[in-house]
């Protein structure tokens, strides 16, 4: 019989062949991670053959595998550090032929895997499979090509975010999807979660600026598509489907010239709910900034101790960026400046130059971060709110808060109504990590029941899965579920996210249950 790549005292742990349907179950001899309050059950220490991985090492290299239990740990977690679970290998290729070897193999032998890029996201849908491998895609980190005639860089997934503005800046040019971790997060990281940032208010999402995209299919299959190809949009498809569609190995995106002319303006209010009153009347007086950020009086003072960007003592700051020609751009700073006077604004300042605006915004995206100065551990939520309704749901976040005794600081897109809660709590403490959670899933409650919805760059991953049945009715999950058969029949890229499956969503561990939606037709075990 052919021996595992496992350790003995691991070994005893094993237990019966997971179905791929991401619902773990049948294992009864297995470690746990809590999601959602339900467990989801995972085989504990599963090695890998050893004639997968020796496959592996002959396509990527002995240098290209991980196997040691003490370096797979790394990979246990993206930036939802609350969901943990060691992969069986991790494999870096540095190239398209390698990460299609890689996928070939996994689908000779039924073995799934997860990409990753720089592991920064939070929402769970970079968490390995016990069973299955890590593709890493960190070695692929170069920049392929920059045509400024064309507008496009063509990158491979693991170039940072901000390196491709980086690569055109001195042209003039910029890339303009900017999330807050646009130094480490990468662009195949981008691409899988649809991320924004700050200026996507204006300029639109990862979506709006991928032009083409190589990728390996779980079958190993290349493919390219392009934006504009005759029949269904399979690339728009394809952005924002979490890793489980395929495999992005080389990426084109659109680029910026940069405007004339930006201004950045800091308005200071007494009140959350005179701030958001200030970002409706802006956009209901049409006028469209580059971005609109919020932050609370908890995240103000948490930025302040952090990098001192010098935000007033007050509850609620907005910063304002406008930018397009100059003329435009004064017209409209002077009607934003009028519009938060009107709404409350105790304080306003616009940045006298470059230094200024760029320690206003080092505020805002050090905010995260910041946070850990002052709380030993918080949970971050995405939810999408219309704008109108900002200041009723910071209400009921603020009425939350006190129901379940945990501070939450606020600091989000307002201009298109993305909220960033950042629930604090001690995960020393008994019972907080749970309050934490219970109160964050009672927080995307209150976005749904606003007429918003559950995420807005952040991605559902396992996060969010279990409620996605609140947003999407039975028909909407199949044929969600239809198209990613489609692309992966056999369930092996990334399964057990974004889905809500019967053990993630806490079902009782035992024989297998049918799901309502497979009960009623709608839904199929993979």
């Amino acid at each position: 019989m052919e021996r595992d790549l496992v350790h003995e005292p691991e070994r005893a742990a094993l237990g019966k062949v997971i179905d791929r349907a991401g619902d773990r179950v049948g294992y009864e001899d297995s470690e746990t991670d809590d999601v959602h309050g339900g467990r989801i059950t995972y085989p504990g220490g599963l090695g890998m053959k050893v004639e997968f991985v020796r496959d592996v090492e002959a396509a990527v290299g002995s240098s290209g595998v991980i196997t040691e239990p003490e370096q797979l740990r790394t990979y246990e977690c993206d930036g939802l550090t609350g969901h943990r679970v060691v992969p069986g290998l991790v494999a870096l290729p540095a190239s398209t032929a390698e990460v299609q070897a890689v996928v070939r193999l996994c689908a000779r032998d039924g073995v799934p895997f997860v990409a990753r890029g720089a592991g920064t996201g939070l929402s769970g849908g970079a968490l390995p499979i016990a069973e299955g491998i890590v593709v890493s895609l960190a070695r692929m980190d170069r920049i392929l090509d920059v045509d400024l005639e064309g507008a496009r860089v063509t990158v491979q997934p693991g170039v940072t975010n901000l390196a491709v503005t980086e690569a055109v800046a001195a042209h003039g040019f910029f890339y303009a999807p900017d999330p807050s971790s646009q130094q480490v997060c990468t662009i195949g990281g981008n691409v899988a979660e649809n991320s924004g940032g700050a200026h996507c208010l204006k300029h639109g999402f990862t979506v709006n600026h991928v032009l083409e995209a190589e990728v390996v299919l779980p079958d190993g299959e290349l493919v390219r598509l392009r934006a504009g190809d005759p029949g269904p949009d399979l690339l728009g498809a394809f952005v924002g489907s979490e890793g489980t569609l395929g495999i992005a190995t080389e990426i084109v995106v659109r680029v910026l010239q940069r405007p004339e002319a930006v201004r950045t303006l800091l308005a200071g209010f007494d009140s959350t709910d005179q701030a958001g009153t200030a970002v409706s009347g802006v956009i209901a007086a049409r006028i469209l900034p580059a971005a609109i950020e919020m932050m609370d009086r908890l995240t103000i003072e948490a930025a302040e101790a952090a990098v001192h960007p010098g935000y007033p003592d007050v509850a609620a700051v907005l910063i304002v960026e406008l930018d397009g020609l100059a003329p435009q751009v004064e017209d409209d700073l002077g009607a934003v400046q009028s519009i938060c006077l009107d709404s409350g604004a105790v304080e306003i300042r616009a940045a006298a130059d470059d230094a200024e605006r760029a320690l206003l915004w080092l505020g805002r995206r050090s905010a995260f971060a910041a946070m850990g100065r002052v709380s030993h551990d918080y949970y971050v939520q995405d939810g999408v709110v219309p704008r109108t309704r900002l200041p009723e749901v910071l209400r009921r976040i603020a009425e939350l808060e006190r129901e379940h005794g945990l501070r939450v600081g606020n600091v989000f897109h307002a201009g298109d109504g993305n909220l960033h809660p950042l629930v604090l709590y001690d995960a020393r403490e008994e019972g907080q990590a749970e309050r934490a959670e219970t109160l964050a899933v009672a927080i995307l409650d209150a976005c749904m029941d606003a007429g918003g919805s559950l995420t807005g760059e952040h991605g559902i991953g396992v996060d969010k899965a279990c409620a996605m049945p609140s947003m999407f009715g039975p028909d909407d999950l199949a044929a969600m579920s239809r198209l990613r058969r489609g692309f992966d029949p056999a369930g092996l890229a990334n399964p057990g996210k974004v889905f809500p499956t019967p053990r993630l969503c806490g079902e009782v561990p035992g024989p297998y249950r049918a799901h309502p939606l497979e009960r009623a037709g709608l839904a199929e075990r993979l």
